[in-house]
C-alpha cells in the first residue's frame, strides 16, 4: 500500500489526513493511505531517512521541521533552496529524497489575487514565514516587512530574503500571520492580539489578512479582521492550496480540489 503522511511536532491538530483521504476516495485510490507522523526534533532525521523503505512515497512537513527537511534532502527545487525551507518531501525508489516548497505558491493561490505592487507585513520567522516572504517578493510585492518576537530572527530572515525587519508591526496592504498564535483556544481575543503586538484598530487598517493558523472557528486575528470588514483568508484555504500541489507532485494527476476542501472542513465553492 503506497503511504503518505504529515510530519510535525505537535501534529494531532492536522487536517491533512482527512483532506488527503477525501482526495483518495474521490479518485478511487483505495490502496493509498495518509497518516500523521509525530516526530520530535531529536529523531526527525533518523526517522525520515527510513520512511522510503517503509513504503512512503512522500510526506508533508510542518512546524518545527521545515528547515531540517531541506537540510536532509539529497536534492531540492530552486524555490525550496531560495526559501531555505521545505514542506514537501518525495521518497524515490533509489533511496534519495527530494525537497519542494508548496507553501509559497499555495499562499498566493489562496490569496486569490496577485500581490504585485502591494506592501505586506509577515508575522513570524520560521519556515512558513520564510515561504511567505519569498512568495510575496517573487510575486511582485512592492515591500515586505518582517516582525518577530525575537528581533534577531526577523533580521536574519529579512537579510537573507531581501525583506525589511521591523521592531513593531507596521501598516501594510496585506498582513500574514505565520506564528502559532491563535492555535490554542484558551487565549482570549485581546490576549492573542497582544502576543502579536497588534490592536483591533491596527488589524482593521489592513486590506487583507491571512492567518496560517487553522482550528474550529475563526482565530482571534481573523475574527477581529472580519468585524472590521477586512478581506480574510483562513489557514485551511492555504492548507488546501499547498496540499493540492503536493498531491499533484506525488500522484502525477490534478488534485480533486472540491473533495480536499470538504475533507479539510471547508465548503466547496458554488459555481
Amino acid at each position: 500500500m503506497p503511504r503518505l503522511g504529515v510530519i510535525g511536532w505537535p501534529i494531532a491538530h492536522s487536517r491533512s489526513p482527512a483532506m488527503f483521504e477525501a482526495a483518495f476516495a474521490a479518485l478511487g485510490m483505495e490502496d493509498w493511505s495518509y497518516q500523521r507522523l509525530p516526530l520530535a526534533p531529536e529523531i526527525f532525521a533518523e526517522t525520515v531517512t527510513a520512511l522510503g523503505a517503509s513504503g512512503f512515497v512522500g510526506a508533508n512537513v510542518t512546524i518545527p521541521h521545515k528547515r531540517a527537511a531541506l537540510a536532509l534532502a539529497d536534492r531540492a527545487s530552486e524555490a525550496a533552496r531560495a526559501i531555505g525551507a521545505a514542506n514537501t518531501l518525495t521518497f524515490h525508489p533509489d533511496g534519495t529524497i527530494a525537497a519542494e516548497n508548496t507553501d509559497a505558491p499555495g499562499l498566493i493561490a489562496a490569496l486569490g489575487r496577485s500581490p504585485r505592487g502591494m506592501s505586506a507585513l509577515v508575522l513570524g520567522a520560521g519556515g512558513s514565514a520564510r515561504a511567505a516572504v519569498w512568495a510575496l517578493l517573487d510575486a511582485g510585492a512592492a515591500k515586505v516587512s518582517v516582525w518577530n518576537r525575537t528581533p534577531e530572527r526577523a533580521h536574519a530572515l529579512a537579510r537573507e530574503l531581501g525583506a525589511q525587519a521591523v521592531a513593531d508591526p507596521v501598516g501594510a496592504d496585506l498582513l500574514v500571520n505565520c506564528t502559532a498564535v491563535g492555535l490554542q483556544r484558551s487565549a482570549s481575543e485581546a490576549e492573542a492580539l497582544n502576543q502579536l503586538q497588534l490592536s483591533a484598530d491596527q488589524v482593521g487598517g489592513y486590506a487583507y489578512v491571512i492567518d496560517l493558523v487553522y482550528r474550529d472557528g475563526l482565530t482571534p486575528l481573523l475574527a477581529t479582521a472580519r468585524r472590521a470588514g477586512v478581506v480574510t483568508v483562513d489557514g485551511l484555504e492555504v492548507l488546501v492550496a499547498q496540499g493540492a500541489l503536493s498531491f499533484q507532485r506525488w500522484i502525477g494527476r490534478p488534485a480533486p480540489l472540491d473533495a480536499m476542501r470538504r475533507g479539510a472542513g471547508l465548503e466547496a465553492p458554488t459555481s
